[in-house]
């Protein structure tokens, strides 16, 4: 093959995902060669590609995609995070050259990819972490792309990238967000976020089902209804669209017929270990991952109505269908909050100096979480790129002030009837924990040095102390 006919890029691993980002790739004018393990997929997915196969190389070993790509060689490697990664590195490591860079785009953890990173420095490969957001349809359309490694290999892949991103108002939704695992840990925190607000979501539409005893058209109708306004979102959207879909089975809406029982792969799980790590509350991601853990309790829940009752169904009154919506905004903006303030303690322990405001506007389309909130996130971080917490921005103290006593008196009135809202719930106690001046820690710290002498601090004095206890 001449060197005109050589493919720009290769990946490895045609699923759902690196099917889609090597369509997506070709359909940009970049000519990618792909390989896959099994590769009886070649032949589907050169199908699939239709009038696009002309810009791929099916290639059916791992020594064919090195020879079937120009270079230096960029190589992106889209398999199960884990040990099929570590596997395909020592099965690239013998058949490429000086200067090629592996891509690991899988949702992988950070941590690994700090190790991946280090363990081939010195070896004249470069190593990427790459996070991807968008689902299938980013994927092939275009997705968030989150860049972590050096920011000359990010340049030699830039082009490619900026060409196959999301696009928001003209703006490519990629960006190098700095060394080693930082793009993986921010799109970690990414998921963290989403499922904080997927939870929140879900809360709501309990309060309408549970509460109000709405059908699922029409709570779709209010989630439509609400995605004109300050919930605009991906999210709000498809859940509207999610709530209106009539199951061709059963004639049902679809949404009640599906078991409630919901799976998770991990990243919010490693999201809110990160946080409780690095010493920052994230208690909505923390309350979201617990939840879905308990949806997965089917059987246990079902012995435990059975001995408590059910929730006092229908005794929610039609007057609070506009907190709602006030309240599932005053719960996001928790959650960012939280998420922001994650990202901002993991940039100092690992050396990052995330761009706070490119996150945000790298994740305002192709993303899960996409929304025109994430427009007020990157303006507030243009403003003052050092503000503490989202939550002291001058835009959002405005905002909370305002959404707030909503979510006050939603969650109030989610306890009295019995209706489950942790997310939510934890949202509000972050806030009023955030916001208290003099808190209650102090008799904690009394207890502490009462049974394990471990002093405290006076609000009179510097230095460490003891209580008069011994006596």
């Amino acid at each position: 093959m001449d060197m005109t006919q050589k493919a720009e890029i290769g990946l490895i691993g045609l699923g759902v995902m690196g099917s889609n980002l090597a369509l997506n790739i070709a359909e940009k004018g970049h000519r990618i060669a792909v390989f896959n393990r099994t590769t009886a997929r070649l032949g589907p997915f050169m199908r699939e590609a239709g009038a696009l196969a002309d810009r791929i190389v099916p290639c059916e070993t791992i020594e064919a995609l090195a020879e079937a790509i120009r270079p230096p060689r960029p190589i992106i490697v889209m398999v199960q995070a884990g040990a099929a990664v570590d596997e395909q590195i020592r099965h690239l490591k013998p058949v490429l050259s000086r200067n090629d860079i592996i891509i690991d785009a899988g949702n992988a953890n950070f941590h690994d990819t700090r190790r991946r990173f280090a363990e081939l420095e010195g070896s004249g490969l470069t190593f990427i972490g790459m996070g991807v957001s968008g689902g299938e349809e980013g994927a092939r359309h275009g997705p968030s792309i989150m860049v972590g490694g050096t920011s000359e290999s990010y340049d030699r892949i830039e082009p490619t990238l900026t060409a196959i991103s999301a696009k928001y108002e003209g703006e490519a939704c990629s960006a190098w967000l700095g060394p080693d695992g930082a793009g993986h840990f921010v799109k970690t925190i990414h998921n963290g976020i989403e499922y904080a607000d997927m939870q929140m979501i879900a809360e709501i539409y309990g309060m309408l089902r549970d509460g109000l005893g709405m059908q699922a058209k029409e709570i779709g109708a209010v989630f439509a209804r609400w995605n004109e306004g300050r919930l605009n979102s991906f999210l709000i959207e498809i859940t509207a669209k999610v709530l209106a879909a009539d199951d061709p089975q059963t004639g049902r809406p679809v949404v009640d017929v599906i078991l409630d029982r919901a799976g998770q792969k991990g990243t919010g799980k490693w999201s809110a270990i990160e946080a409780q790590t690095l010493g920052v509350p994230a208690t909505a991601i923390e309350a979201a991952v617990a939840a879905r853990v308990i949806s997965s309790m089917k059987t246990e829940r079902l012995a435990a109505e059975a001995a408590y009752g059910p929730a006092t169904a229908g005794r929610v009154s039609k007057d609070i269908v506009d907190d709602l919506e006030l309240a599932l905004f005053a719960g996001k903006i928790a959650a960012y909050a939280q998420g922001f303030a994650v990202m901002a303690a993991a940039s100092k322990e690992f050396g990052w100096n995330l761009p706070m405001p490119t996150i945000a506007k790298i994740w305002r389309a192709g993303c899960i979480i996409r929304s025109q909130f994430l427009g007020r996130i990157a303006e507030a971080f243009d403003r003052d790129s050092g503000v503490a917490n989202l939550l002291m921005a001058p835009d959002f103290v405005a905002m909370m002030k305002e959404a707030s006593p909503a979510l006050r008196r939603v969650v109030a009135v989610s306890a009295e009837a019995g209706l489950p809202a942790p997310a939510l719930s934890s949202a509000l106690a972050y806030f009023d924990g955030y916001r208290q001046g003099r808190g209650t820690s102090n008799l904690i710290q009394a207890q502490r040095d009462f049974f394990g002498a471990h002093g405290f601090e006076r609000i009179d004095a510097d230095g460490a102390h003891h209580g008069p206890w011994s006596g």
